[in-house]
């Protein structure tokens, strides 16, 4: 009895989305997707799980279990033969669900994996609605055909373009100007002067090429740089000095504002672009989150997001809809929106209560009790935006926790004391204590 293969696991990221390798990129989306093998007598699932999210990339097959945040992969490379589709007229084949079988390597034991001893047969089942099996199976074959698994990047590659352009410099150089005379002159003049401007423009537009099909691979190579980066100050024991880690963290910062390797478009995902750009902009704001202090205006992200895809831009719809998703997803990130209709996003794990403490701290002290806090001054102790802080100044004083003062000096809070005064003897004034006490005794003083 032929022994049936298994999958390896593939790497997630907390939105469920495929942690990409070196150059990979997604190519198309299929969801209801099975995987059985062919070689017993009956079919037998070979996912532990069923009706998976199929992510066909650049170098693998990822079958993603949302539910169990779980996923199999199966390399290409392993991938030794793809049969074309059957087209029947039958009733039978009607409502039958597509199926793409496909021959792969299997090793001794018993994994598929590009260096294998045997081959079994499996079967790729599309169960879900509305998929177009004849469009899967182009762009699969298509990835398969490219081999891109098996491409190396070139450093040397364009050097040919810039001699050219070095060398027709030089007899431009060369060439003897004459000079401008009469009306001979002046019209040679103009055509010397439509012929420059005709060659730089192609100049520039063979450049701009260039640089059109170099941008995959120095997103490639940044972040490959990005990822030793981290993996260099991880491994060190605290030798290097502040202002080594310093520039590190700024190298960092620079070399992930280059770009999102594969970013999510409406050609690659279909139906399911919101779903997955929901789960890559999880991805992405992590890191401008943490920066940030766990909160920052979806104007910011909105920006930086479009910033990193590069050429794949989106519209603030397309934004809003993927933050609305969150609520359905386990990812750790939130959409809110303030009294005001201030929309941010924000760490889940952020908490109001642990910023009104910070902003009571800051009123009591004894200049905040007599000049009151402004917006600025908030920022600059809770390390946000200033009109991030004066948000939650103001959702503090409707908690009761501060009370504002409007004036030509602008919008200034201070400590609400009127939470300190013992409503069943407001008259009283021998037992004067908190917030209250320090504000008598500068009262007194001033």
């Amino acid at each position: 009895m032929t022994s049936i293969p298994r999958l390896p696991t593939a790497p997630l990221t907390t939105s469920c989305r495929p942690v990409f390798f070196s150059g990979e990129v997604e190519r198309y989306f299929l969801p209801g997707v099975d995987l059985e093998f062919d070689g017993s007598d009956r079919p037998t699932l070979l996912l532990p799980f069923q009706s998976s999210l199929l992510v066909l990339t650049s170098h693998r097959l990822v079958f993603i279990d949302e539910a169990s945040a779980s996923a199999r992969e199966i390399s290409l490379c392993a991938i030794i033969h793809a049969f074309p589709l059957k087209k029947s007229m039958s009733i039978r084949s009607m409502f039958a669900s597509p199926r793409v079988r496909l021959q792969v390597s299997i090793s001794n034991d018993g994994t598929i994996s590009e260096k294998g001893t045997k081959s079994s047969v499996i079967t790729l089942v599309m169960r879900g609605k509305n998929t177009d099996p004849d469009v899967f199976y182009g762009k699969f074959m298509e990835v398969l055909r490219s081999r891109e698994w098996e491409l190396t990047a070139s450093a040397n590659q364009g050097s040919t373009g810039l001699e050219g352009s070095s060398s027709g410099s030089g007899v431009n150089d060369l060439r003897i100007t004459m000079p401008v005379v009469g009306v001979s002159g002046i019209l040679r003049k103009e055509q010397e002067i439509w012929e420059s401007t005709d060659k730089n423009l192609q100049d520039a537009f063979q450049d701009l090429n260039a640089l059109m099909s170099k941008a995959k691979e120095m997103v490639q190579l940044a972040e490959k740089m990005r990822q030793k980066l981290l993996t260099t100050g991880s491994n060190s024991q605290g030798s290097s000095n502040d202002e080594e880690m310093g520039s590190k963290q700024d190298m960092q910062d620079w070399l992930l504002s280059v770009g999102i390797v594969s970013p999510v478009t409406k050609e690659t995902a279909g139906a399911l672009y919101h779903q997955q750009l929901s789960r890559q902009l999880a991805d992405f704001v992590k890191i401008p989150l943490e920066k940030a202090g766990g909160m920052i205006t979806l104007v910011d992200v909105y920006c930086l997001f479009n910033r990193a895809r590069g050429t794949e831009l989106i519209s603030p719809e397309d934004l809003l809809q993927a933050c609305a998703l969150w609520e359905k997803f386990d990812v750790p990130v939130m959409m809110r929106k303030f009294d005001s209709g201030v929309k941010v996003i924000q760490n889940k794990s952020h908490s109001d209560d642990e910023v009104f403490a910070r902003i009571s701290s800051l009123a009591q002290k004894p200049d905040t009790l007599r000049k009151g806090i402004s917006p600025s001054d908030a920022a600059f102790t809770l390390g946000i935006a200033p009109a991030l802080a004066k948000e939650h100044l103001l959702s503090a004083e409707s908690r009761g926790l501060l009370c504002r003062d409007v004036s030509a000096e602008g919008l200034r809070f201070y400590i609400n004391l009127f939470n300190e005064i013992d409503s069943a003897n407001i008259y009283t004034t021998t037992k004067v204590v908190g917030a209250e006490s320090h504000w008598s005794e500068l009262v007194y003083v001033a």
